[in-house]
């Protein structure tokens, strides 16, 4: 089944690390996702913040086979940060869906269950959700046509 991948890394990143304490094993993801569809896209979103750590973990997403998609890290002026790619995310699922069967989305983010909607009725995608489910939006995972609950064996 041709595959496109979307992954909110900073969903991720802090979703697992809220839960586990661990991060995402991204290349065990993408062996087991491979051996059973053929991933024709993989996207992961980031912000970056220029630290060294954070662009050895970059460079891994690239190996493993991720186009990566970086917007810099924006602190304002109250102390908070901005840094969302549900836009971005948006843009590429609705670009993609038309040449693929199947939609994953790594993220837990309730603002994509009206994007997984729209890809299941228009395009006819089938959308799998990876997330981790107690930090997830139940809205997403209910719409979703199969959820994965990332959980110890995911993690590094």
């Amino acid at each position: 089944m041709k595959t496109a991948v979307f992954v909110d890394v900073q969903n991720i990143y802090y979703t697992t690390r809220e839960t586990y304490g661990r991060p995402f094993n991204y290349r065990r993801f993408w062996e087991n996702l491979s051996q059973e569809h053929e991933i024709v896209a993989a996207y992961a979103y980031a912000i970056d913040r220029g630290d060294q750590g954070q662009q050895k973990f970059q460079s891994a997403l690239k190996h493993i086979g991720f186009e990566l998609k970086l917007k810099p890290f924006i602190q304002r002026a109250d102390g908070s940060a901005k840094g969302d790619w549900d836009v971005g995310i948006t843009i590429d699922v609705l670009s993609w869906a038309a040449s693929v069967e199947q939609i994953v989305l790594l993220s837990g983010d309730g603002d994509f269950e009206i994007l997984v909607d729209h890809v299941q009725q228009n395009f006819g995608n089938y959308c799998k959700v990876v997330s981790v489910a107690p930090l997830s939006a139940q809205v997403l995972i209910r719409r979703a046509n199969d959820h994965h609950n990332i959980g110890p064996s995911d993690l590094l």
